[in-house]
């Protein structure tokens, strides 16, 4: 009788294991491919930040902060500066945006809700490249946007928008304007009526209501959406490449030219990157302390 019930209680301790093994498993190719195509480029950048420039290009292992001390040089600081306030940018014009088309998509009905979230996606189904380049197409001297202020006698002759900061600005809000809208969506959707409704009979009025009730109900969506745009702007430049010509340097076309332009300094290309990613990990960190100091209070 003892040795059944030993043995019945082995098997429910395998069977409570089980689960557990069966999920890191599963979880072993995520965690493989994180290694693989995170970790360890992000190590090999950390080693080569640290390291010097070759004579003729490449690294050679020798221990130096001297490119990290060039990362505070005022040339590449007002760069940085540049980049951020681009970002910066770029991020509040999305939310501005993004954010009336996220609620209105989230409070209609679930058929045209469908179909609003799909004319939302539908950017994503061309080519970034192809989508970047048929702006030129738009902006340029004698592109479609110039022809059509002329014909309506806007202007007397075409002008220069092509290859300006408004340009890349506009390229950057038009292709992350979709991730500001997707995650405020998902806030908005969740969105609990009865308490707008509640603030209204409680005598708030509509601005009152949206920003002590809405807004702060939607506020992880916006959080999202905020990180999911800033981040990536700060670094992109293939943007800045197409729609500005290389005349507007921001910090993601000077570590492309490190690696692979004339400059050829893989390590301060590497410690820029390092340095923009510890800029990266500092906004997630405020963020996430901001919203849980949010959600607290």
């Amino acid at each position: 009788m003892r040795t059944g019930q030993t043995t019945i209680a082995a098997a429910a301790s395998v069977r409570q294991r089980t689960p557990g093994v069966t999920a890191w498993l599963l979880m072993a190719p995520l965690f493989l491919w994180v290694l693989l195509f995170v970790v360890a480029p992000t190590l090999i950048m950390l080693v080569y930040s640290f390291c010097e420039r070759g004579t003729l290009g490449g690294v050679v292992f020798k221990f130096t902060l001297a490119n990290y001390a060039a990362v505070f040089d005022a040339t590449y600081l007002r760069i940085v500066i540049r980049s951020i306030l681009f970002a910066g940018l770029t991020t509040a014009v999305c939310l501005v945006m993004g954010y009336p088309v996220a609620y209105h998509i989230g409070r209609s009905s679930e058929k045209w809700r469908n179909i609003l979230l799909m004319l939302v996606m539908i950017p994503f189904w061309t080519s970034f490249l192809i989508r970047t380049y048929a702006w030129m197409t738009i902006l340029k001297s004698e592109g479609l946007l110039n022809s059509l202020l002329v014909q309506y006698g806007l202007i007397t002759q075409p002008f220069e928008m092509l290859y300006t900061p408004g340009a890349v600005v506009l390229g950057l809000v038009y292709t992350f304007l979709p991730f500001m809208i997707l995650p405020i969506y998902t806030s908005v959707e969740k969105l609990d009526n009865a308490l707008v409704e509640a603030a209204f009979d409680l005598g708030a009025g509509p601005m009152r209501a949206f920003s002590k009730v809405i807004v702060p109900m939607t506020s992880p969506g916006i959080t999202a959406g905020i990180l999911l745009v800033f981040v990536p702007a700060l670094g992109l430049y293939a943007v800045n490449d197409i729609l500005g010509g290389g005349k507007v340097d921001m910090i993601g076309n000077i570590i492309e030219n490190q690696f692979k332009g004339n400059a050829r300094n893989w390590p301060f290309g590497a410690a820029l990157g390092i340095a923009l990613m510890a800029a990266f990990g500092i906004a997630f960190w405020f963020t996430g302390r901001r919203q849980a100091t949010v959600q607290t209070s």
